[in-house]
């Protein structure tokens, strides 16, 4: 069967509503929602029962960019700086050197073990290099399971900001290979050209984001979030056009959104949360329905062999180096080097070569393939057994019903209070997302002079003998409120 416009949409959704279904039994047994996925494209591919003949690396390229653009903008955005700060360095220095280490070490073994020239290998070595911690954080939270100190927290800013290096990468071994004569300098320009103009970009971009969304006061709040939608693409295409790296542009405005406030922020988080998980269905039925398994079982000897060096040797050797100078305990580095499992990125990068007509192309995609899917088999199965061996793992917390209303009717008032809005406030007429709010303060309601309550957001506009009520999680929190009214 062919996609057409006559059944494309009918098979699309189709394929995303199964996939949704059955994540609810997958999870329970540690089962990756990318091998999912993945599987039921192949399924429903060419080579599979579905018989859906789709062969178009430029639309799936298209694709998934597409996605991962609003996957990396819904990470960035729910990652808090206050969370990661004290990890930021070991972070950072994993997500690029540590990327670059992966990408050399893989690059060599490939091309001593193959008839891939250097360049070639480097190319295949950078494809690969970058990590996927989403499929991680899900088989965590299925069994239940938190990580002790600041794994989780070293996992999300490296999953997050690891991608526009292994994009760099293979851009610059692509250049090489098609362009043999140029030399480091034209490798410097380009990378100082797409990290500058990216970062840039992403800056202003964030900061944009949040001065429109609380100057523009749409009178339907729904509009918002296609008013960010279209912020994000124009981010996105933007850092394109100029030349610099749009998936770390797109990353950095997210933080910098995020890590402000701005009116309907938490309805929009959560909304964002919703997209990217379709853009990670719709990304991974893609990739699926354009891979032909009869085209990847040929590589499966030199597939397997990359894929262990790459679990075994490659990315523990990155993590131990670059996290020598920090007191990094070695549970940790060990726990570490095991969850650098290898998800949709690679594959969507592995596709670039064939718009480009790279030679082997073709070999290094299906190769690109199949370390990925060994990886999520091997690694993301074992992960809760691994991080239990290694004792970094501790149960979520059972929360008895009995606590909580202790605490409750033992601190209720000091966390809770109602103030009246005088003349004397220098808050009048000002928006609740104007008032720089401390996070531990929400204000859950407020009373007009008229006697009328409602629920505020932040598009709310105090004024004169409003009442308004709010929760602290701290009777500090309370004072800090009112000093933002002064």
């Amino acid at each position: 069967m062919t996609l057409n416009l006559d059944n494309i949409m009918l098979l699309g959704s189709m394929l995303v509503v199964v996939s949704v279904v059955l994540t609810k039994t997958t999870v329970r047994f540690g089962v990756p929602l990318l091998l999912l996925f993945l599987i039921l494209g192949m399924i429903a591919g060419v080579d599979g029962p579905g018989g859906i003949h789709f062969d178009n690396p430029e639309v799936a390229q298209f694709i998934g960019s597409f996605s991962l653009s609003f996957i990396l903008f819904s990470g960035g955005l729910d990652t808090r700086y206050s969370d990661v700060k004290k990890v930021m360095f070991p972070g950072v220095i994993l997500s690029t050197l540590g990327v670059m280490l992966t990408c050399f070490t893989i690059g060599i073994f490939v091309w001593l073990l193959t008839d891939f020239s250097l360049l070639e290998g480097l190319l295949l070595g950078a494809i690969v290099s970058s990590t996927d911690a989403a499929a991680v954080f899900s088989i965590l939270r299925s069994k239940g399971l938190k990580l002790k100190g600041n794994l989780r927290q070293v996992l999300e800013l490296e999953s997050g900001s690891n991608d526009p290096m292994a994009y760099f990468l293979t851009i610059v071994f692509m250049f090489l290979i098609s362009n043999p004569e140029k030399g480091f300098w034209g490798i410097l320009g380009i990378f100082l050209q797409q990290m500058l103009v990216g970062a840039l970009v992403g800056l202003l971009a964030g900061k944009g984001m949040q001065i429109m969304l609380n100057w523009i006061k749409l009178e339907v709040s729904g509009l918002y979030s296609v008013l960010l939608i279209g912020m994000v693409l124009l981010t996105f295409s933007g850092t394109t056009f100029l030349g610099g790296n749009a998936f770390l542009s797109v990353y950095i405005s997210a933080l910098v959104l995020g890590n402000n406030d701005f009116i309907h922020k938490r309805s929009l988080t959560k909304h964002f949360d919703g997209v990217a998980w379709l853009m990670q269905v719709v990304l991974f039925l893609t990739l699926g329905l354009q891979v032909s398994p009869s085209e990847v079982l040929p590589h499966f000897g030199t597939g397997l062999l990359i894929s262990i060096f790459l679990i075994l040797i490659a990315r523990p050797l990155s993590v131990f180096l670059v996290l020598a100078p920090f007191k990094v305990r070695l549970r940790s580095r060990v726990f570490l080097s095991w969850v650098g499992l290898r998800g949709a990125v690679p594959i969507v990068f592995a596709m670039i070569p064939l718009t480009q007509n790279i030679d082997k192309a073709d070999v290094i995609f299906n190769l690109v393939f199949f370390i990925t899917v060994t990886s999520v088999i091997i690694q993301g199965t074992s992960i809760p057994f691994v991080a239990k061996l290694l004792r970094l793992s501790r149960p979520e917390r059972t929360i008895h019903k009995g606590i909580i209303n202790k605490e409750i009717d033992e601190k209720a008032r000091s966390m809770m209070a109602e103030i009246t809005i005088s003349k004397h406030h220098g808050c009048i007429g000002k928006s609740l997302v104007e008032l720089n709010l401390p996070q531990n303060v929400l204000v859950v309601m407020v009373k007009r002079r008229d006697g009328t309550y409602f629920i505020p957001d932040g598009s709310t506009t105090l004024l004169e003998n409003d009442r308004v009520l709010i929760i602290a999680d701290h009777r500090d929190g309370i004072e800090l409120f009112n000093n933002c009214l002064k």
